[in-house]
């Protein structure tokens, strides 16, 4: 016998003309000084094989200011990586090249499961 396929594939259906939508924009908000950043730093095995990397992770503010920010860390650690959603992601172990910029640059961090 076979199955039904009710899987809507994710979908959440609504009659509600406005639509629902709690992901809130980030373009209009403003960034917010570096001293009030509060940026969380870890070291995860995120990469392709195990390896390791560091995550900058609890920005807020415009995505072109984490992408600046990105870009400046990973200019200063001589790696590769990315940066979107809130979160910067550097190829290795960076940690403590990453907390320097980071103390030099005046943002507030704290670093998470090491």
């Amino acid at each position: 016998m076979k199955k039904k396929n009710n899987d809507t594939g994710g979908f959440v259906y609504s009659t509600d003309p406005d639509g629902y939508n709690d992901v809130p924009d980030n373009d209009d908000t403003e960034t917010p000084p570096p001293n009030q950043q509060n940026l969380r730093i870890t070291i995860d095995k995120k990469l392709k094989g195990g390896k390791k990397a560091t995550v900058v992770y609890n920005f807020v503010g415009k995505e072109e200011d984490l992408e600046a920010l990105g870009k400046r860390l990973k200019s200063v650690c001589a790696v590769g990586g990315t940066a979107k959603d809130g979160e910067i992601i550097l190829q290795g172990d960076h940690l403590e090249k990453v907390k320097a910029e980071l103390t030099k640059l005046g943002y507030k961090y704290k670093v998470a499961g090491v």
